[in-house]
């Protein structure tokens, strides 16, 4: 089992920054990629960004180049830095980590960004 939890979310305005943290435990060894995921009201949860094991990132188009993953391995912690926010980025913000045995996710915290 794989425990997620994802801190660092609130309240921001438009062309602010927020970062947050997702914290692992429990079977982290079995992790093989870790993602962020977001859901905004009355819209499906959609994909955010990716961080394998060796390191390698993908972002969705929407926020290459304000939104960036990384991790400390030694906090088995997985952040998003988010800069230049748009009230489109406003919902739901989802940690997940990819298993063979299937997707563990968080429980999720909100980010809402005012215009």
């Amino acid at each position: 089992q794989v425990q997620l939890v994802e801190s660092g979310g609130g309240l921001v305005q438009a062309g602010g920054s927020l970062r947050l943290s997702c914290a692992a435990s429990g079977s982290i060894f079995s992790i093989t990629a870790m993602g962020w995921y977001r859901q905004a009201p009355g819209k499906q949860r959609e994909w955010v960004a990716t961080i394998t094991r060796d390191g390698t990132t993908y972002y969705a188009g929407s926020v290459k180049g304000r939104f960036t993953i990384s991790r400390d391995n030694g906090k088995n912690t997985v952040y998003l830095q988010m800069n230049s926010l748009k009230p489109e980025d406003t919902g739901i913000y989802y940690c997940s980590a990819a298993r063979p045995l299937g997707t563990a996710w968080g429980q999720g915290t909100q980010v809402t960004v005012s215009s």
